[in-house]
């Protein structure tokens, strides 16, 4: 009998043989001989329904990610004083452990372009998890930078600012809707936010110039209108009656060289306007991150463009 035939059926009945997960072994369906004991468990450290947090809890798995610059293929000595059963660490050890992780730590990053590899994906990391986004936006702006420092020279370049412009990048690829001034407050440096600001959006052309427009799609309008919709709680008539005009509009070279955000401002408070909802430009503008000449020059600028007839539904007049 090989080996194949042996892990499946009985040496003395030839019956199948049932697994038994608790007991580590592998019993006869006959017989009921126990023909392996003593068997490794290959399975889940904890059981879930989340299947993010069953891939995080299972063992060897082979799963990597790009946001470490070793691809999370690594060693980790932990910092503790007991061992796994629980007892205390005697003294000889536990120095023994820290220099073997003071020893592991610096072999991690061997050379200079992987200290700055490792820097700004450790920012990137920190400033996604501060803007609670999720982890798509993450692994494809670490997979930004990676692509844009094997092609071109990174050296040099603010860390701060460089991932900025790869997380806004990563935004606009995922349908994510962030500004510029948004992922940089979320950074926490200690520089003045508007020259971040100025220099992250330098770095953020720079990208899609040497990466291509491909890779940063642009985000459609009507993201805007229900991030502004939902930040200022207006109702739900007057977002859907905002993205009916917006798309009624969207042929025209309007938005040419225009904010988004400025845009779909002008158009909630037209929106509003026409349902008679009590909405202020100083309100929307604060939460739109514009002035409000900006909303005025919007709407002027397309209502001079467009004759706007609005026929309400029964559905959206107010009883």
């Amino acid at each position: 009998m090989n080996t194949i035939e042996y892990q499946t059926h009985c040496p003395e009945c030839r019956s199948a043989l049932i697994d038994d997960i608790h007991n580590g072994e592998k019993i006869c369906s006959g017989c009921g001989l126990v023909a392996m004991e003593q068997m490794s468990d290959s399975g889940p450290e904890s059981r879930s329904s989340n299947p993010e947090e069953r891939m995080k809890n299972s063992r060897a798995t082979g799963q990597t990610t790009y946001s470490q610059h070793d691809l999370g293929i690594r060693t980790e000595i932990a910092l503790g004083t007991k061992d796994y059963s629980g007892k205390t660490i005697n003294v000889e050890v536990a120095n023994q452990m820290y220099n073997l992780r003071k020893w592991q730590t610096r072999i991690r990053v061997a050379s200079p372009r992987e200290r700055r590899l490792a820097n700004i994906l450790q920012k990137i990391g920190e400033t996604c998890q501060a803007l609670s986004l999720s982890k798509n936006v993450l692994e494809s702006a670490s997979m930004i930078y990676r692509n844009f420092e094997n092609q071109f020279e990174a050296k040099g370049k603010s860390v701060t600012c460089m991932s900025a412009a790869t997380i806004y990048m990563a935004c606009k690829q995922c349908d994510v809707v962030r500004s510029l001034d948004e992922i940089c407050a979320a950074t926490g440096s200690s520089k003045e936010l508007d020259m971040n600001v100025k220099l992250t959006a330098k770095y953020y052309r720079m990208l899609v110039m040497e990466l291509g427009n491909t890779i940063a799609p642009v985000v459609t309008l009507d993201k805007y209108i229900s991030k502004i919709a939902n930040l200022a709680k207006l109702e739900v008539r007057v977002e859907r009656l905002a993205a009916e005009i917006a798309q009624k509009t969207q042929d025209h070279s309007i938005a040419d060289g225009k904010a988004p955000n400025g845009l779909a401002a002008a158009y909630l408070y037209i929106a509003s306007i026409l349902l008679g909802q009590s909405m202020l430009q100083r309100d929307v503008s604060s939460i739109a991150g514009i002035t409000e000449v900006t909303i005025r020059n919007r709407c002027k600028e397309i209502l001079t463009a467009y004759k706007i007839r609005v026929t309400l539904r029964p559905s959206l007049v107010r009883n």
